[in-house]
């Protein structure tokens, strides 16, 4: 359009190709995985941290959960920092300090530091998702969201994956420290990526964005930033979708993250290296669940039904795998599969939040969802370990502690309890039909 007083050709910029979005957005993804591949790894190297530095299931259970301490405390924060900062510093910075954790946690003489390195990793890692999240808003057009999360979900399970049999070869191989120092090499490597291609808005690279308000995350104020946190409580969705996707993550990496393999291992009569193989797949089950769930309730225009419908499936899977311990296997693996992917219906709950409060409120709300669903195996996998130790027989092979299935059952109820709630919470969300609050 020509401007006949100024004289100026006006040419409105067209939005970014999806190619260049998928590649800026591909490298906050990849974090999400390495992040996602170091959330699980001691579920298949548990005999290898009990033996190294002689600690009971309690103790397992709190070196796993350090890692979603910090990473529960960092969920507001990062909300907060994504609007303030942007995702590529909060990327680039999360990505420096989890190399350095992880190296921490490879060569940690003692218990102590080990803790120390897992809770570094998990404070790090905590900017991954939200800050993809961040950059999937900037780049992708607002319809395509609840599937790039999904996307972004799919990403992080594969990093799980990597964290089955393919980890667990390599600790056989060339020892839990020695693999976990490659992994920070490559963390480091990711680090570098995020900082010369990441950019945070489309302006960037000479584009229009997909948001009203284009101004620099870095020139609101502090204040607004915090009004905002406050804000976002005051929507009663935010508080149902705080705590909903905590029973249902909970119920994944308790038992996918930790607890799983010795259960397969020990009462399905199960190897390491195929219990492993077990939890991995239901783990891609979670990972294929979560785009598509994502995927048909954009297409439908709804959030809620597909939502109940995902969770009470899940109740039911995760009931029957932590309660009928002599299941046949070949209907443990279709079990685990089913579980696994209605599991993935927890995606919607970023999309549902966001929806549920202003559009300005973007980062902040998706922080505080991350927050509620960390909680789960946060809280759940240490519970569980406390309740092995106290039910504990007093069996030991090969100087590691062995658990009865009356054991592991008195710890899985308190994982169910949650799920069961999350299902009955969910009929008390407001229904945003796929339209953003104004």
């Amino acid at each position: 359009m020509v401007d006949a007083k100024a004289g100026i050709t006006n040419i409105k910029p067209k939005t970014p190709p999806l190619r260049l979005a998928w590649i800026i957005w591909g490298w906050g993804a990849v974090f999400y995985l390495v992040g996602f591949f170091l959330r699980v790894t001691p579920a298949v190297m548990t005999a290898e941290l009990m033996q190294a530095f002689d600690i009971s299931a309690t103790a397992l259970g709190n070196l796993s959960a350090f890692y979603f301490y910090s990473y529960v405390a960092m969920q507001i924060p990062t909300g907060i920092l994504a609007d303030i900062w942007g995702p590529r510093r909060l990327l680039t910075t999360g990505a420096f300090i989890a190399g350095t954790g992880i190296m921490m946690f490879a060569l940690a003489p003692t218990i102590l530091w080990a803790y120390l390195g897992r809770f570094l990793i998990g404070g790090s890692v905590a900017v991954a998702f939200v800050g993809t999240l961040k950059l999937a808003g900037e780049w992708f057009p607002t319809k395509f969201f609840a599937t790039v999360s999904g996307v972004a979900l799919f990403f992080g399970i594969v990093g799980a994956v990597f964290a089955g049999t393919p980890l667990r070869l390599s600790v056989i191989a060339f020892g839990w420290r020695h693999t976990m120092l490659v992994a920070a090499g490559v963390n480091f490597a990711i680090c570098a990526g995020i900082w010369l291609t990441v950019r945070d808005h489309p302006a960037e690279k000479g584009y229009a964005g997909f948001t009203d308000d284009a101004v620099a995350a870095d020139t609101k104020s502090r204040n607004q930033i915090i009004s905002g946190t406050i804000e976002v409580l005051r929507y009663p969705n935010t508080w149902l979708l705080f705590i909903i996707p905590g029973g249902i993550v909970g119920c994944v990496l308790t038992f996918g993250g930790l607890w799983g393999v010795p259960y397969l291992s020990t009462h399905h009569g199960l190897s390491t290296a195929q219990a492993a193989g077990l939890n991995s797949a239901m783990l891609v089950a979670w990972a294929v669940g979560g785009p598509i769930f994502g995927g048909i309730s954009d297409r439908i225009g709804r959030r809620k039904p597909l939502y109940i419908v995902g969770c009470m499936l899940a109740v039911i899977g995760w009931a029957i795998i932590l309660f009928l311990p002599n299941l046949p296997l070949l209907l443990l693996v279709i079990v685990l599969l089913i579980a696994g992917f209605t599991s993935g219906c927890m995606i919607i709950s970023f999309v549902f939040a966001k929806e549920s409060v202003p559009a300005h409120l973007s980062g902040t709300v998706n922080g505080v969802i991350n927050m509620g669903i960390m909680l789960g195996p946060t809280l759940l996998q240490p519970v569980v370990g406390l309740m092995l130790d106290r039910n504990w027989s007093g069996d030991v092979v090969n100087g590691i502690r062995t658990y009865t299935i009356s054991a592991y059952h008195t710890g899985f109820t308190f994982i169910i309890l949650w799920v069961v709630l999350s299902f009955i919470l969910l009929f008390f969300t407001r229904e945003t039909y796929c339209r953003q609050q104004r």
